[in-house]
């Protein structure tokens, strides 16, 4: 036989043994503390998205130290969208900068912003890249701390 409580928990009667479910499931959260929660969670979430976009107007005087980083990659980057891609992924981490093709072969640029974020880019075009590409070698030069960001987003040089 099953029976059901007001908060819609199954009671299983087995053998004339109720079997019951865990007290956490008795109880009745207002629906209104759940969205009051989730908004304020969805809240914080934007404030975060909001500092990370926003890093283009970033300076050290806010509190952040800022990164700039020369690149060159080398491998198969020419003609599978790797400098699309880069630029996504920089815009994506809230970077600022450049990429472009060389006559080499290779692919260079710079990349700005805050520490962190320049880190992870960096990683990613170490390891990642674009789907179709292959990377034999990443090279970084040039890291130094800057005063603000020399760019205003993330471009594509052709």
């Amino acid at each position: 036989m099953h029976l059901e409580t007001e908060a819609g928990a199954l009671i299983v009667l087995e053998r004339d043994k109720p079997r019951f479910a865990p007290k956490s499931l008795w109880r009745r959260v207002p629906v209104c503390a759940y969205l009051a929660a989730l908004g304020m969670l969805v809240s914080s979430l934007s404030s975060l998205s909001s500092v990370i976009s926003s890093s283009a107007g970033l300076t050290m005087a806010e509190g952040h130290t800022l990164l700039s980083v020369d690149y060159e990659i080398f491998g198969k980057v020419q003609g599978v969208f790797f400098r699309k891609y880069t630029q996504a992924e920089g815009k994506k981490l809230g970077l600022v900068g450049w990429v472009q093709n060389t006559d080499q072969g290779t692919v260079q640029g710079q990349i700005q912003g805050p520490t962190v974020q320049v880190q992870i880019m960096q990683e990613w075009l170490k390891t990642k890249g674009s789907p179709k590409s292959r990377i034999d070698k990443a090279k970084f030069h040039n890291e130094k701390v800057i005063p603000k960001l020399e760019h205003k987003d993330f471009e594509i040089v052709k």
